[in-house]
C-alpha cells in the first residue's frame, strides 16, 4: 500500500462521520420550518422554542406549541424596508454578509444573509439566532439586532453589531504579527466570552479562529459566527459530530471521537499562536489529510522561547495540550500570567486598531450613506 493510500485508509473515518452528520447542530430532531399564510416563517425546535421571523422582524416564545400563557417572548424590530444596503464585507460557507443603514436609529450594522430552502442552512441559522437571542449582555460576543426574511429571496437575514476593525484575520493581513501586549488585552476579552459561552451557555463554538474573531475602533474584541455551536446540557456532555474549519480543529475531534469545551481551546491555542508569530504552525501544502495527520501525531507546536515571553509560551503550550482533560477552562485562562501580565499596561486596543484601518475611509463610507439620512 502507498505513502497516499496509507493516509486516506487512516482518515477515511473522518469524512464518512461528517457526511453523516446533516446540520453539525445538536438540533432536536423534530425541529422544522413551517410558512404561515401571512407570510411568516416560523422556526420551531422542541428544544428552544419558536421564532417567528417575517420582513417585520422576529419573536422569539419559548414555549411550543405557543400559547397565550407563554409571557417570556423577545421581540425584535428590524424591517426590510427599514435597511438601506451600501457595501459588502464578505461571503462564507453559508451566508452572505453586507453593510447596511438601519435608518431609523442610523446605525450602520452588518447584515448576514442566508438561503432558507436548504435545511442544513436552516439549521444552522436557527442555532445562531438561538444563541444571539439568549446572549444579549455578554459584551464579548457581537452584538444582535434582529432579523427578517424576505420571502421574494427565500432569505433570512440577520442584523449584526458591525465591527469596523474586521477580523483578526483582517488584521494579520496587514500587520503580520500582533504584539504580545495587545493580544493580552485581546484574549482576555475573548476568554471572557468563551467562559461565558461554556459555563453561561454550555455551548462548544467549534470554529474558533481569526475570522471568527472580530475587533473594532473602539478597541473591543469579539466572539462571532455560532452557526455551528452545539449546545451541552452539563460540563460532562460531549459533542459528536464532525464540523468547523479543519484546520482550527483539536486532535479528538479530527480522529472522531467525543469532545466538548476543550476543543475551543485547542483552537483559542492556534488562534493565539498564529497570531504572534505572523505563521501558522501546520504546514497543508499536501492537503487537508496530510495535515490531520501533523495534528494528531506530531507534537504540538510551540513558540520560540527565544523570540516570546515566557507567559505568552506558557498560554499557548497549555491550550495546544494533546490530552483534551490536560487543557485549562476559559475561566482558568482569565487567571493565567500571559492575562494577567500587561493589566496595568495601559494598553490601548483602540489606537492599535485605528492605526491598522484608514479612519479617513470610514469617514467615506459615513460620507456616501449620509444623503440616506434624509
Amino acid at each position: 500500500m502507498d505513502e497516499l493510500a496509507k493516509l486516506q485508509k487512516r482518515i477515511t473515518p473522518l469524512f464518512v462521520a461528517e457526511k453523516g452528520s446533516s446540520s453539525g447542530t445538536s438540533l432536536d430532531p423534530s425541529d422544522s420550518c413551517v410558512m404561515s399564510e401571512g407570510g411568516t416563517l416560523n422556526l420551531l425546535s422542541r428544544s428552544y422554542g419558536v421564532y417567528n421571523i417575517n420582513e417585520l422582524g422576529l419573536q422569539k416564545c419559548s414555549s411550543w406549541p405557543v400559547d397565550d400563557s407563554d409571557r417570556s417572548e423577545k421581540t425584535y424590530r428590524c424591517a426590510s424596508n427599514e435597511m438601506r444596503i451600501f457595501g459588502a464585507i464578505g461571503n462564507g460557507a453559508s451566508s452572505v454578509v453586507r453593510r447596511a443603514i438601519h435608518i431609523p436609529s442610523h446605525r450602520i450594522i452588518a447584515l448576514k444573509k442566508i438561503n432558507i430552502f436548504e435545511k442544513e442552512k436552516r439549521q444552522q441559522l436557527l442555532t445562531e439566532i438561538r444563541t444571539l437571542c439568549e446572549a444579549p449582555c455578554d459584551r464579548s460576543l457581537v452584538e444582535f439586532h434582529g432579523a427578517f426574511y424576505t420571502p421574494d429571496s427565500g432569505q433570512i437575514s440577520i442584523a449584526l453589531e458591525y465591527m469596523d476593525g474586521g477580523s483578526l484575520a483582517d488584521v494579520l493581513r496587514v500587520r503580520k504579527r500582533i504584539p504580545e501586549p495587545i493580544l493580552s488585552s485581546m484574549f482576555r476579552k475573548l476568554l471572557q466570552g468563551l467562559n461565558y459561552l461554556h459555563g453561561t451557555r454550555h455551548l462548544v463554538h467549534r470554529d474558533i479562529k481569526p475570522a471568527n474573531l472580530l475587533v473594532n475602533l473602539k478597541g473591543e474584541a469579539k466572539i462571532t459566527d455560532f452557526g455551528i455551536s452545539a449546545g451541552l446540557e452539563n460540563s460532562m456532555a460531549m459533542c459528536a459530530t464532525f464540523v468547523g474549519t479543519v484546520t482550527y480543529m483539536s486532535p479528538e475531534r479530527i480522529r472522531n471521537e467525543s469532545y466538548s469545551y476543550p476543543a475551543d481551546m485547542w483552537s483559542l491555542g492556534l488562534t493565539l499562536f498564529e497570531c504572534g508569530t505572523g505563521e501558522f504552525p501546520y504546514t497543508d501544502n499536501k492537503g487537508h489529510v496530510n495535515l490531520m495527520l501533523q495534528i494528531v501525531d506530531e507534537p504540538s507546536p510551540s513558540p520560540s522561547e527565544q523570540k516570546f515571553s515566557p507567559e505568552f509560551c506558557s498560554f499557548v503550550n497549555a491550550c495546544l495540550q494533546k490530552d483534551a482533560d490536560t487543557r485549562p477552562t476559559a475561566e482558568q485562562l482569565l487567571s493565567h500570567p500571559f492575562i494577567r501580565k500587561y493589566e496595568d499596561a495601559g494598553v490601548d486596543l483602540a489606537t492599535f486598531v485605528q492605526s491598522i484601518f484608514d479612519p479617513t475611509q470610514r469617514m467615506k463610507d459615513l460620507a456616501d450613506v449620509s444623503h440616506l439620512f434624509g
